[in-house]
Parts: structure tokens; sequence; C-alpha cells
């Protein structure tokens, strides 16, 4: 079982990623509602674990492919979900999450069937070049360094945020980790468009079993906050420093939402 947990983590992952990539916005938004199930799956998978009284971890051994076209993404997540199928339980999850599969895998040929789908993947060409507009390298270095840390923050805190909540019997903790979980998923997303459009797409690094177990609640949640503070200020930062009066708005916005996560973080203390 704590393999099967790793594959369903490595193919949550894929699936989220090739979203990220492709840029016809049907396909991208089908493919991260289907990477929100995996999700589920993992969820549920892990409350399985538990319950039989063995523990799942964050280990990984993946690579994310850097596919030049559309159809290389579909073929490489065709052949991900068909070697994971021999992995799922024998029970009614398992016959669930291979339902869940399957009409997954019809859509992927769906979209394989219709030629024009092929377009050319730009996600990871490293031209660093944002859309048409003309930012300054200095923007671009900063904007850069800003995604690939708070890509792998978001990507942190889901999977520490749904840790504890599958450890919890405490209705208000549970909740406030879930909406801390809806709110990083949106962020992960927002920063895994961004840099796809940048050409700088990959994928987090590995998470260390020292950062999601947590044996200090309270001093957990202070350190959290000082965290979302931090990621406050390089929102007004890059906000200021970019000279696009779209992105300043969007880092604005994340601003604010980082602050209401403080709010949420703080109910965890009481």
């Amino acid at each position: 079982m704590n393999k099967t947990y790793q594959k369903k983590h490595e193919l949550w992952l894929s699936i989220t990623f090739a979203s990220f990539a492709i840029s016809n916005e049907e396909i991208k938004s089908r493919l991260y509602d289907f990477s929100q199930i995996a999700f589920r799956h993992m969820k549920w998978l892990g409350s399985d674990i538990l319950a039989s009284g063995d523990d799942y971890n964050y280990d990984r051994d993946m690579k994310l492919k850097k596919s030049s076209s559309v159809f290389e993404i579909i073929d490489a997540l065709v052949e991900e979900i068909s070697a994971i199928q021999e992995y799922y339980p024998k029970t009614i999850l398992g016959e669930r999450i291979k339902t869940d599969d399957a009409y997954l895998l019809e859509y992927l040929q769906e979209i394989r069937s219709v030629v024009l789908n092929d377009q050319v993947v730009t996600a990871f060409n490293m031209k660093r070049k944002w859309l048409n507009k003309e930012l300054e390298q200095e923007q671009i270095d900063a904007l850069t360094l800003f995604l690939f840390e708070e890509s792998y923050k978001e990507y942190e805190l889901i999977l520490i945020y749904a840790y504890m909540q599958a450890r919890t019997e405490n209705a208000l903790q549970f909740n406030v980790f879930q909406d801390l979980i809806d709110e990083s998923h949106f962020h992960l997303k927002s920063f895994g468009n961004m840099m796809a459009k940048l050409g700088i797409l990959t994928l987090p690094r590995m998470l260390h079993e020292m950062t999601y177990i947590v044996k200090d609640l309270e001093q957990f949640v202070i350190d959290g906050i000082a965290e979302e503070e931090a990621a406050k200020e390089m929102c007004r930062e890059l906000s200021e420093r970019i000279k696009d009066a779209e992105l300043s708005k969007f880092f604005d916005f994340i601003n604010y939402q980082e602050s209401y996560h403080i709010e949420l973080m703080k109910k965890l203390l009481s």
C-alpha cells in the first residue's frame, strides 16, 4: 500500500504538471480537474493505510519529462496510468480509483484522436519571456526566483496540511487544514501556469520527512505564520518591482490571500 500511495502521489503530480504545460485552455482545465480527483485518491488511500495500522510517506521516484508536444505529454500519461493499475487494492476504493482512471484514459484517447490537438509545448523551453511583454531582465529574474520558491512552498504546504489533516480528530483543525490545502492548490496552479508561460516549468523538490512529521503543532503554526509573513513581503516587493499593471495586481491579490491564511493559522493556536 505504501508503494501504491507513492505511485498515486507521482501520478497526481504528472497530471497536475501536464495541465500546467499544455496551453489549450479546454484540455488544461479538464486535466486539472482530473488531477484533483487523483489528489482525493491520495487522501482516501492514506486514510485506508492509517486505518490498517500502517503509515505512508511522501517519497517519490520520478522526473518531469520535458515534452515538446501535447501528444508526447498525453502518451506519457497513458503509459503511467496503465502501469499503476496493478498496484490498486482489490477493494471498493480500488475499484472506484480504477473506474476514475479508465475515464481519464478515455479522455486522453479522445484528445489523441484529434490531430489539431497536437500543439507545440513551450513550457520547458527556458526562454523566460513573459507573453508578448518586454519586461526588464531584472524583473524576469525576480519573477523567476519567486515562482521557484513559492511553487515549492505551496506543494510543501499541500502535503504537510494533508498529512496533519489525516491524523486529527479535531473538527476545527480538520476544517482549517482543508481551507489551507484548497488555497495552496490554487496558488500552486497559478504559479505553475506562470512558470509554463515563462518556459521554466519544473517539479518542486521532494520533501524530507522531517518537514511533514509535525511533533509540535504550536511551534509549527508559529513558524508557518512567519513563513506566510515572508511570502507576503515577497509579493509586495515583486508587485513594486515589476512594471506591469496586470502582474502587479495579481501579486497584490496573492498578498491579501496570504493575510487571511495567517488568520486561519491563528485559529489552530486556540
